[in-house]
């Protein structure tokens, strides 16, 4: 079994099961790392150590029937511009380069607390401000379906991570295509949740009125799971709202019989062209 290509889910399944051990996952996901993050570089920071004594934790409280989450045990990266307490979030800026903040953003402590294990950092545009990586202090992540191109931006090295299976899902940040643009530019699922579904507390933001955390992932079941275990209220984050449901997977298998879909029929204001 190649490990290091299961779907998010289908991991937490097998780890909840004891068909694959937490470090196992961590095992396949760094040796995937070893054979292709020289060429593709979609990673900042790396914590190995770090990553190992989570999995035991993570392990442990499994065993004890204190974890029993879909995400148990998954392996995930995080975009760069996300604080992460005692790990370093440089934005890929020199201006942060040694910058380790002391909180954890609320959506990746969400994450952490459904037993996730944080593998490391991922490379992104400059604070966010491109469409490509190529901004990047640390240097320009490279498409994974082609090396010559680019993994698109700025959450570009998430895509790159999860198209690699260098990682079982990550978060990326959007506030005007960078997750969506470059989740299809790797060929991999990722969406903008609503504004206000998940907070924005510990995010660096680039535009505090359209910054989005969101899931990018191998599909769209996974993308599921994680919207439901990062989307939460938080009075931390003033625009951060109470939802009546936060059921995203059975969302999947409804009935799709009485929605109507909107076709908008002008996209632009008198005046603009």
């Amino acid at each position: 079994m190649e490990i290091q290509k299961l779907t998010a889910v289908s991991l937490g399944k097998k780890i909840k099961e004891k068909e694959i051990s937490v470090r196992e996952a961590l095992d396949a996901v760094f040796a995937q790392i070893d054979q292709t993050e020289g060429r593709y570089h979609a990673y900042v920071t790396l914590d190995k150590e770090g990553a190992y004594k989570q999995a035991d934790a993570v392990q442990e409280k499994i065993d004890k029937g204190e974890l029993t989450g879909a995400l148990a045990g998954v392996p995930v990266a995080i975009k760069d511009n996300m604080c992460t307490k005692g790990l370093l979030t440089t934005c890929s800026s020199k201006i942060l380069e040694n910058y380790i903040p002391t909180y954890t953003a609320s959506a990746v402590q969400n994450l952490t607390d459904a037993g996730c294990v944080i593998i490391g950092k991922t490379n992104m545009d400059e604070f966010a401000m491109g469409s490509t990586t190529e901004t990047s202090y640390y240097g320009v992540t490279r498409n994974p379906h082609n090396p010559d191109h680019v993994p698109g931006g700025s959450s570009g090295g998430s895509a790159a991570a999860v198209a690699l299976n260098e990682c079982f899902f990550a978060l990326g940040s959007d506030t005007g295509g960078s997750i969506r643009q470059p989740s299809a530019f790797c060929g991999i699922t990722g969406m903008k949740p609503t504004y206000g579904t998940v907070s924005r507390y510990g995010l660096i933001a680039y535009g505090s009125s359209l910054d989005q955390i969101g899931p990018m992932t191998k599909n769209v079941t996974d993308c599921a799971a994680v919207l439901e275990t990062i989307a939460s209220y938080d009075k931390k984050d003033s625009t951060s709202m109470k939802r009546e449901e936060y059921d995203f997977t059975s969302a999947l298998v409804r009935d799709v019989k009485g929605l109507r879909i909107g076709l908008p029929k002008d996209y632009f204001g008198d005046g603009l062209d």
